[in-house]
C-alpha cells in the first residue's frame, strides 16, 4: 500500500495577519478562499508563490523535528544510470537530475506538497505587473570550495541557463520568460529578474521545480563531474561514470548539518536491477519505482512504497498536419476510444488520477472545475470517424520510448484503437533513439505522426501549456497551431490572480477538448521504494532525493 509522507497537523490560518502584507492579489485570494472557491491547500500554495510571510502568518507547515546529532551512517541508493554526462546546464534525465540536488541548491524549494519554501533566497516579491521579481538572498552562505555565495553567482547562473548559445536544457523552460541579461544584481544579496513578459508563476522557474537551476559560482568553468560544486548539505566525494557516486557531509553548511555521514549511489541499467539490489540488501532506497515493475515489493513487509501526487503524465500526440489527423474529429475519436479508469487501475493500481486531455493536473491550484470529463464512448468515436470520411479506419505507426509503463500504455492504445477500426503498428525505441536521431528526422518524438512522450512533474502548468502546445513551442510534437490558444496561454501566464487563472484554465481546457491535439490520459504519483529501516528521507515529485535528515534504524 502506498503510504503518504509524514506530515504535521495543519495549523490554523491567521488570515488577518496574512492580509496585512498580502496586497491586492493576495487579499483577493483570501476572499476566494473564504467564499469556498479556493481550498486551503490552494491558498497555501498561492501565498508561497507570492513570497508572503508564511512563517509569521500561521500558514507554514511546521518542519519535522530535527534529530540532534549527526551519525556515522552511510545511506545506499540503487540509482538509475544517468543517460549522459551529469551537468546542470544540460541534464534532462531522472538518473542525472537527482544527483544535482545532492550538492546543489536552488533559490527556492518546491516541496512534496507543491509549496515554495525559502532556500538560498529568503524572500521574493513581484512588481504590480509581475514582469520584475525581486529576491533577497540568504547571507553567510559558502560554496564547497570556500567562495562566498551572492548575487553575482545568481546572475551568472541564469545568464548561462538563458543563453541560446550555451546548449542549456533550461531554455525549454526559460524561452520567452527570461532572456540572458534579464537577471540583474541590485546589491550583494539582492537580485531582480526582469522578465520578457509578465509571469505570475515565475518563482517556480527558479525553484527546485526547474532542476537545471542549481546555483553555481560566477567563475564556474564546466567539468561538473569533477567537483559537483554547490552550497548544499553534502559535498562531492567521488563520481565514476556508469558505476556510481558518493557524497559526504558538508561540515561548513549554512543550515542544519546533514545527519548521515555519506550517501552512496550505485548505478543500475534498469528498474529490475535496482529492485534486486534493494531485495538483496545492497541498497536502502531506490527512486522512480513503478507499480508494474515492483509487484514483489508492494506486499513485502521489509519494504515500503511511498508516493506523492504529481503532475507527471504521458502525452499521446497526433500530428495535426499529418493526413490522418488533420480533421479534429479523428483526433477526438481516438481520445474517446480510451478507457482512462481502466488505465489508472491496470497500469498504476490506482496510484494515478484520470486526465482530461489538457495539462491541468488535479494537483495544480489553477486547474479548473466544471469542465466535462472525457470518457470512453466507442459508438461516438466510430460516428466521428465516419463523419470525417474514414469509417473504415486507417493505418498508422505509433512511435514511443522504452521507459517505465509507456510500452504497456502503447499496447493499451493499440488495442483500444482496434475497436474503432484504427490499425496501429507499434515502434518502441530506446530513449536515445526516440529523443535523438530517429526514423522520422532529427527526433522521433517531434516528427512521428503518432507518439507517446513522458513528461515529468512541474509545480505549475506553464511549461506544459507552452512548450508542447503553443505555435512556437520547442516541444510541439503535435504541430498544433491555434492563435486563440496562444492568446489564452499568454493571458494565463501573465496573471498573478489565482481566480483569473482558474477562469482562463477553464477556457484553455475546453478549447483543448475540442481540438484534441494530444491525449493526456492520466497523471501518476511519484513513487519511491525503501527499506523500512530508512527514516527521514524526503523526495519531490520530480524524483529528487533528499537525504540530509535520513537515518537508518538499528
Amino acid at each position: 500500500m502506498t503510504q503518504p509522507q509524514s506530515a504535521a497537523p495543519a495549523p490554523l490560518l491567521d488570515l488577518d495577519l496574512l492580509r496585512r502584507d498580502a496586497g491586492d492579489y493576495g487579499n483577493h485570494a483570501i476572499d476566494e478562499y473564504l467564499a469556498g472557491r479556493l481550498t486551503r491547500r490552494e491558498l497555501l500554495r498561492y501565498a508561497g508563490m507570492l513570497g508572503l510571510a508564511l512563517a509569521g502568518s500561521g500558514l507554514a507547515t511546521p518542519r519535522l523535528a530535527r534529530a540532534r546529532q549527526p551519525t556515522n551512517q552511510t545511506i545506499r541508493v540503487a540509482h538509475l544510470m544517468p543517460a549522459g554526462s551529469v551537468d546542470p546546464l544540460t541534464v534532462t534525465d531522472a538518473g542525472g537530475l537527482s544527483l544535482l540536488n545532492q550538492t546543489g541548491e536552488f533559490l527556492l524549494d518546491d516541496d512534496a506538497t507543491g509549496q515554495l519554501r525559502p532556500a538560498l533566497a529568503l524572500s521574493w516579491q513581484p512588481n504590480s505587473k509581475a514582469d520584475i521579481w525581486t529576491f533577497k538572498l540568504r547571507p553567510n552562505v559558502k560554496f564547497h570550495d570556500g567562495q562566498p555565495f551572492g548575487a553575482r553567482d545568481v546572475v551568472a547562473t541564469f545568464d548561462r541557463l538563458a543563453d541560446p548559445a550555451s546548449g542549456s536544457a533550461a531554455l525549454s523552460v526559460l524561452k520567452g520568460v527570461l532572456s540572458k541579461g534579464g537577471a540583474k544584481m541590485v546589491d550583494e544579496h539582492t537580485v531582480a529578474f526582469h522578465l520578457d513578459a509578465p509571469n505570475g508563476n515565475f518563482p517556480y522557474y527558479v525553484s527546485s521545480d526547474n532542476y537545471n537551476a542549481i546555483l553555481l559560482p560566477a567563475n564556474y568553468a564546466g567539468n561538473y563531474e569533477k567537483s559537483f560544486i554547490g552550497t548544499g548539505a553534502f559535498k562531492f566525494e567521488s563520481f565514476r561514470p556508469r558505476q556510481g557516486a558518493s557524497f559526504v557531509r558538508n561540515p561548513d553548511y549554512w543550515g542544519d548539518k546533514a545527519l548521515p555521514a555519506r550517501v552512496q549511489f550505485a548505478f543500475y541499467a534498469d528498474e529490475q536491477a535496482q529492485i534486486l539490489a534493494l531485495q538483496g540488501r545492497q541498497a536502502d532506497v531506490m527512486g522512480t519505482f513503478t507499480v508494474q515493475g515492483g509487484i514483489g515489493i508492494l506486499n513485502n513487509p521489509d519494504f515500503k512504497v511511498i508516493g506523492v501526487r504529481s503532475s507527471a503524465h504521458r502525452q499521446i500526440h497526433m500530428r495535426n498536419d499529418a493526413p490522418m489527423f488533420k480533421d479534429k474529429r479523428v483526433r477526438q475519436a481516438l481520445a474517446l476510444a480510451l478507457d482512462r479508469d481502466v488505465m489508472v487501475r491496470g497500469l498504476f493500481k490506482g496510484r494515478a488520477e484520470v486526465g482530461n486531455d489538457s495539462p491541468f493536473a488535479p494537483v495544480f491550484p489553477s486547474s479548473p472545475a466544471g469542465v466535462p470529463q472525457r470518457r470512453i464512448d466507442v459508438a461516438k468515436a466510430r460516428q466521428l470517424l465516419a463523419q470525417a470520411g474514414v469509417a473504415n479506419g486507417f493505418d498508422v505507426t505509433l512511435t514511443t520510448e522504452k521507459y517505465m509503463e509507456i510500452p504497456d500504455l502503447a499496447v493499451v492504445v493499440q488495442n483500444a484503437a482496434k475497436a474503432i477500426g484504427v490499425r496501429i503498428a507499434l515502434k518502441v525505441e530506446s530513449q536515445g533513439q526516440y529523443y535523438g536521431a530517429g526514423t522520422y528526422g532529427k527526433s522521433d518524438w517531434l516528427d512521428s505522426p503518432l507518439g507517446i512522450t513522458d513528461y515529468g512533474h512541474r509545480g505549475v502548468p506553464n511549461v506544459f501549456l507552452d512548450a508542447p502546445l503553443t505555435s512556437g513551442g520547442t516541444w510541439n510534437a503535435a504541430h498544433f497551431r491555434n492563435a486563440q490558444y496562444d492568446t489564452l496561454v499568454a493571458q494565463f501566464v501573465a496573471t498573478l490572480d489565482v481566480a483569473a487563472q482558474k477562469r482562463l484554465a477553464a477556457q484553455i481546457a475546453t478549447l483543448l477538448l475540442d481540438e484534441t491535439p494530444m491525449i493526456i490520459p492520466y497523471f501518476y504519483d511519484q513513487l519511491i521504494a525503501q527499506r523500512t529501516a530508512l527514516q527521514g528521507m524526503r523526495f519531490t515529485a520530480l524524483a529528487q532525493l533528499c537525504f540530509d535528515r535520513a537515518t537508518l534504524a538499528a
